[in-house]
This record gives structure tokens, C-alpha cells and sequence, in this order.
């Protein structure tokens, strides 16, 4: 990837989910502008028709002998934001992963209800993605962590009561230090393949790394997700050609 594609793909990863409301009305999860109009909603968005497109109904998946996931995340002051499709938390240079010899770096993590992969047809109440980029690359790899009813998550806790109800600007909690390793379980086994993001451009640069191992979050915390947003994923895209891989012997 050159260097004007690598700056470009910066500034779409780290604005992706950071438009003010009037961008976020372009396209939507249901309705007019919903997912079977996105290619049409503008050129920038062809993508949303391509071959490689996520997400998948992960089954038939191949044993391979896979690389671990190395994360070195760090606490850090939280900063969210409600762009009008969902709930993300923006980061700063310091946290990062080693994948696959190469580091990525995080720069933000959202949610989806119901989760937008299915693991053999079957869907999760919700769904995290820990979008990280490539400082070699600049691919992103995107992290992939399903959340199901159980004991509340603390982080998650934190993150509810901070996050505004309505579309607007990035907001800023000096006191609250999160640690983005609270949303990973204790077994990283993972599934594997080459994908696309989620939402418009649907630009297919996306390692994707979902993690087999649910992480527990209470069911009250579900539901208040789930007012501000009833439904923010995108339909299951065709596998096409593409591999899916498992890490074996676990």
C-alpha cells in the first residue's frame, strides 16, 4: 500500500464511526438507505457490492496452526462518542497488537446488536470489533469478541454511563481509565479470514481475527444498549471464495 492509500485509509479508520449526525443520516441499517441501497448511496461506497465482504456466517472452518495474538493494551482516559450508528471508544497512541509479524496499532472499538458474525448460523445478543491498524501495512485487523448474558462487565459499565444518548461530538471522561484487555476472554483461540468493514465504504482491507471464547456482560447491560440502538447490524455477506481458518488444538 503506498503512502497516500495508507493516509487516506488513517483518516477512514479514525473517522469511520465519527461523523456529526447530518452524515450519519447517508445511510442506515434499515429502511431508505439501509444495506441493499449502500453501493448506490454515493461512488465512495462501490465497495459495500465487492466479492470479499463481511460479515459471514463463520462455519466449515479449517484447522491451521495460527499465530498467537499479542496485545499490549494499556489504561487509558475514555473517550466515546454516539455518531448515530453506534457506541465507540476513540484511542491515542499506546495500545497495540502483534499479529502475523506485524504490529497494529488501536484506534477505536464499537458494538453491534444482535452480533453481526454468526458462529455456525447462530448469532450472539452483541457483538465488540477492536479496530486496529497496521503500522506497516496500514491494513486494518480488526478483533472480533462475542458478548453474551451473564455477570455485568465493569468496563462496559463505565462506557454506558458516559456515553451520550444522542449524536454529537467525541466526549472526554478524564477519571474514568478503561483497559480495552477487559473485553477480551481468557482464551484467544480465533477463526480467521480476509474481510471487509462493516459499515460504508466497505472497503475490503480488513484482517479479521474472531475471537471462539464469548466475553460476559449482564443482561441489563444489553437492554440499554439496546434502546439507543434496536439494530445496527449488517446482514450476513456471501463467503464467496475465501478461506475461513481456526487456530487447532483449541
Amino acid at each position: 500500500m503506498n503512502r497516500i492509500a495508507s493516509l487516506r485509509l488513517t483518516a477512514l479508520v479514525v473517522g469511520l464511526f465519527a461523523a456529526g449526525p447530518a452524515a450519519a443520516a447517508s445511510w442506515s441499517y434499515e429502511g431508505h438507505g439501509g444495506p441493499a441501497e449502500w453501493a448506490k448511496i454515493s461512488t465512495d461506497f462501490a465497495a459495500c457490492e465487492g466479492k470479499d465482504q463481511s460479515p459471514i456466517d463463520i462455519k466449515n472452518p479449517i484447522p491451521a496452526r495460527l499465530g498467537e495474538i499479542k496485545v499490549s493494551y494499556r489504561p487509558q482516559s475514555l473517550a466515546v462518542i454516539n455518531n448515530g450508528h453506534t457506541i465507540q471508544v476513540n484511542f491515542k497512541p499506546g495500545n497495540s497488537m502483534e499479529f502475523e509479524g506485524e504490529t497494529f496499532d488501536l484506534v477505536q472499538y464499537h458494538f453491534h446488536t444482535p452480533s453481526e458474525h454468526a458462529f455456525d448460523g447462530k448469532r450472539s445478543p452483541m457483538e465488540a470489533h477492536l479496530v486496529h491498524k497496521g503500522a506497516t501495512s496500514g491494513k486494518l485487523a480488526v478483533l472480533g469478541v462475542m458478548m453474551v448474558p451473564g455477570k455485568p462487565n465493569d468496563t462496559i459499565e463505565a462506557i454506558w454511563n458516559a456515553m451520550p444518548t444522542e449524536a454529537g461530538p467525541e466526549k472526554e471522561v478524564a477519571e474514568a481509565l478503561l483497559n480495552p484487555q477487559a473485553l477480551l476472554p481468557a482464551n484467544q483461540s480465533y477463526f480467521r479470514y480476509e474481510g471487509s468493514l462493516t459499515t460504508p465504504p466497505c472497503s475490503e482491507v480488513v484482517k479479521w481475527i474472531n475471537l471462539k471464547q464469548p466475553i460476559e456482560v449482564s443482561q441489563a447491560q444489553l437492554d440499554r444498549f439496546a434502546k439507543l440502538f434496536p439494530m445496527n447490524a449488517r446482514p450476513l455477506q456471501p463467503v464467496n471464495r475465501r478461506f475461513i481458518l481456526e487456530t487447532e488444538g483449541k
